[in-house]
C-alpha cells in the first residue's frame, strides 16, 4: 500500500512544482498539498474503504483547481494549462472511476461526477462517463435521456443524441417521456440545421449539392419518431404534448397539420382532444380596431372565449362524461378567475360558470371539488336560496364525503339554517365513523355558537362514546377546556375526575388540566402531583418530557426539591428506547441550568 501511494505522490511532482515555479503555489504550500494529499491517499487504501474518503478526496481536488483559477485571474498567468490543470483533472476523474465502480448503484455520484465534467470542460470524458452509467442502469429512462440531451447541447452531436434515443427505445418501447425527448432532439437538429443553411447562403456560399436534405430541414425525420410513437403509444393527451412541442418550432406547420388530423380522428373519444381543440380558439386572431379600448378588447376577448364554449358544447353533446364535464368548468373557472376591469366581461365568465355547473350537476357528472366553488359563487354573489339548495343537494349525491358535508353544513351554518342538528345526526349516519372528527369538530363549533350550554354538554358526551379512538379523545379535551371556560375550575376539576380512568386517553388531556391548576391564584401542589402521577401512568414509559416537567415543579416554589431525586430513579427504570437517551440529555442540561 504505502509503494502505491508514494507512487501517486511523486506522479503529481510536475504539476506541483510548475505550480511554484510560475508563482502561483509558495513552497511552503506545495508542502502543505503534498502533506494533505499523502493522507488521502492512504485514506483510499485502507482494508475498509469509505464513500466519504472518495468524495472528500475529490472535493480537495476542486478546491485546488478553484484556487488555482483565482489566482490565475489575480496574476493574469494563462500559460502551462495542460501541466497543471489537466493532470489534476484527470485525477479526479480517475478517483471518481473507482468510487463509481464500487458504488455504482449511488445515482449522486455519477450525477456529480457528470456535473464535473461539464464544469471542467471534459467533454470526451462525459460520454464515458454516461457510457459506463447506462451499463449499470439502463432500466431508467431519465439517464438515457440525460445522456443524449448531453451528447446534443454539450458535444453539439446529434447522431450521438439519435443513437442513445434508439437505444433507450429497445429498454423503454412504451415510454412516452423518451419519445417526447427524442422528438424535440430531430426537431431541434432540423433547427439548427435551418440555421446552417441560411448563415452559408448569407454568407453566398456553395452548398453542395446533398449537404442538406430538404426531407431533413423540413422536419420529416421528426415525423418518423411522431409515426412510430403513436403507433405504439395510443392516447390523446400524449398526441397533444407532440403538438405542443411541433407548435414551438416555425417550419412545421405540415407537421402540425398532420398531428392535428390525426387527433381529430382517432381521439375524439377523449375529453383531453375537445379541451386542447375549445382552448385553441383562445388564440385565434381579434379583430384590428376594436383592441385599441379596454370595451373592444373585452368584447374580442369575450368573442373568443364564446367559440371556446360552442365547441365545449360540441364536446359534451358527442361525449357526455365527467371528464368532459370537467374540463369545461375548469376552463370557465379559469376564465372568471382571470383579472377584468370590464364588469359585463365579468358578469358573463359568471353566468357561463354557473350554467355549466348545473347543467353537470344536473347530470349527475359534476365532480365533488367543483361544488366549494359553486357555493362560494353563489355566497358572495348574494344568493343564499341557491347556496341552501346547492349545499343540500351536494351532501345528497355525496352522501359518504367527509369533506362535501363539512363544506355544506358550514355553508348552511353560514346562511343561518333552523335545521342543522338534524343535518349533523344525517351526516354522522352515512360516512365512515374512523373519519368523522371533522364533524364533530365542526358540530361543537356550531352547538358551542348556538345552543344551550346543556345542549353543548350532551354533544360532547355522545363524541366521549364513540369508538374511534382520536373523536373521543378529541372529545375528552375539549369537554375539559369547555368545561372551564363554561364553569371555571371546579367543573374542570370534576370533568377531569369523571374521564380520567375512561380510555383512550391522551396526554395532552393531562397537560390541559396541569396548566389549568397552574393559572389558579393559589395552584395546589398536591393536586399537581396527583395529574403528573396519573399521566405517567399512561405515558410513562414513552414520554420523557412528563418526567422533566413533573421534576421542574418539583424545583419550582410550590414544590419539594428532594423528591426529584425519586422521580428521576423512577424516569430511568420506566423509560424505554431512545426517550431514555433524551431524558439523560436534557435532564443535564437542567442540571446545569441550561434548560
Amino acid at each position: 500500500m504505502a509503494e502505491i501511494v508514494q507512487q501517486r505522490i511523486e506522479d503529481r511532482i510536475p504539476e506541483l512544482e510548475q505550480l511554484e515555479r510560475v508563482g502561483l503555489f509558495t513552497q511552503k504550500e506545495v508542502k502543505s498539498i503534498i502533506k494533505r494529499a499523502t493522507a488521502l491517499e492512504y485514506k483510499l487504501h485502507r482494508l475498509i474503504v469509505n464513500k466519504e474518503d472518495f468524495i472528500g478526496y475529490i472535493q480537495y481536488e476542486i478546491n485546488i483547481l478553484e484556487l488555482i483559477k483565482k489566482r490565475r485571474a489575480h496574476v493574469h498567468y494563462q500559460f502551462k494549462r495542460e501541466e497543471i490543470e489537466f493532470p489534476i483533472i484527470h485525477r479526479i476523474n480517475s478517483i471518481f472511476k473507482r468510487a463509481t465502480k464500487k458504488w455504482k448503484d449511488d445515482v449522486q455520484l455519477w450525477f456529480s461526477h457528470v456535473a464535473f465534467c461539464k464544469r471542467w470542460g471534459t467533454k470526451v470524458q462525459i460520454s464515458k462517463v454516461f457510457s459506463a452509467m447506462l451499463a449499470i442502469h439502463p432500466d431508467k429512462p431519465a439517464f438515457w435521456i440525460m445522456a443524449a440531451k448531453c451528447e446534443l447541447e454539450d458535444r453539439n452531436s446529434s447522431e450521438s443524441a439519435r443513437h442513445l434515443f434508439l437505444r433507450a427505445l429497445r429498454f423503454h418501447p412504451n415510454n412516452k417521456k423518451v419519445y417526447q425527448e427524442y422528438f424535440r432532439m430531430e426537431l431541434l437538429h432540423s433547427e439548427k440545421l435551418r440555421l446552417q443553411k441560411a448563415e452559408l447562403e448569407k454568407a453566398e456560399m456553395d452548398l453542395g449539392e446533398n449537404e442538406f436534405s430538404t426531407e431533413i430541414l423540413n422536419g420529416k425525420l421528426a415525423e418518423v419518431v411522431y409515426k412510430d410513437a403513436t403507433g405504439k403509444i395510443k392516447e390523446a393527451e400524449f398526441v397533444i404534448a407532440l403538438l405542443n412541442t411541433a407548435a414551438i418550432f416555425d417550419f412545421t406547420k405540415e407537421l402540425q397539420d398532420m398531428i392535428l388530423q390525426d387527433l381529430l380522428t382517432n381521439y375524439t373519444d377523449d375529453s383531453l382532444t375537445w379541451d386542447f381543440m375549445a382552448r385553441r380558439e383562445l388564440d385565434a386572431p381579434g379583430a384590428g380596431e376594436e383592441l385599441h379600448t379596454a370595451k373592444g378588447r373585452a368584447s374580442d376577448i369575450n368573442r373568443r372565449e364564446e367559440r371556446c364554449c360552442q365547441v365545449y358544447e360540441e364536446g359534451v353533446k358527442s361525449l357526455n362524461i365527467e371528464p368532459m364535464w370537467t374540463c369545461y368548468a375548469a376552463f370557465c373557472l379559469e376564465r372568471l378567475k382571470r383579472k377584468t376591469n370590464v364588469e359585463e366581461l365579468m358578469d358573463k365568465r359568471q353566468q357561463r360558470l354557473l350554467g355549466v355547473l348545473q347543467r353537470a350537476h344536473d347530470s349527475s357528472l359534476l365532480t365533488e371539488n367543483y361544488y366549494k366553488n359553486w357555493l362560494q359563487i353563489l355566497l358572495t354573489s348574494g344568493d343564499a336560496e341557491g347556496a341552501a339548495s346547492v349545499a343540500m343537494t351536494a351532501t345528497q349525491r355525496f352522501s359518504q364525503s367527509v369533506a362535501m358535508w363539512s363544506l355544506s353544513l358550514q355553508t348552511l351554518m353560514q346562511l343561518g339554517s333552523g335545521d342543522i342538528g338534524r343535518l349533523f345526526q344525517d351526516a354522522f349516519t352515512h360516512i365512515n365513523p374512523k373519519e368523522s372528527l371533522p364533524l364533530w369538530q365542526l358540530q361543537l363549533q356550531w352547538s358551542v355558537d348556538n345552543q344551550s350550554p346543556e345542549e353543548t354538554e350532551e354533544v360532547f358526551k355522545r363524541g366521549l362514546l364513540s369508538a374511534v379512538a382520536a373523536v373521543a379523545m378529541e372529545m375528552k379535551e375539549g369537554y375539559l377546556d369547555w368545561s372551564y371556560s363554561t364553569g371555571g375550575y371546579k367543573k374542570a376539576r370534576k370533568t377531569f375526575t369523571s374521564l380520567q380512568e375512561n380510555r383512550p386517553l391522551s396526554k395532552a388531556f393531562f397537560t390541559k388540566m396541569i396548566e389549568i391548576e397552574k393559572q389558579q391564584e393559589a395552584p395546589k401542589m398536591n393536586n399537581l402531583r396527583d395529574y403528573f402521577e396519573r399521566a405517567l401512568q399512561e405515558f410513562g414509559t414513552s414520554e420523557d418530557d412528563l418526567w422533566l416537567e413533573y421534576i421542574q415543579e418539583e424545583l419550582g416554589p410550590l414544590g419539594q426539591p428532594q423528591n426529584c431525586s425519586k422521580i428521576h430513579w423512577r424516569a430511568m427504570k420506566f423509560l424505554e428506547g431512545e426517550s431514555v437517551e433524551r431524558f439523560t440529555s436534557r435532564y443535564t442540561l437542567l442540571q446545569t441550568g441550561h434548560l
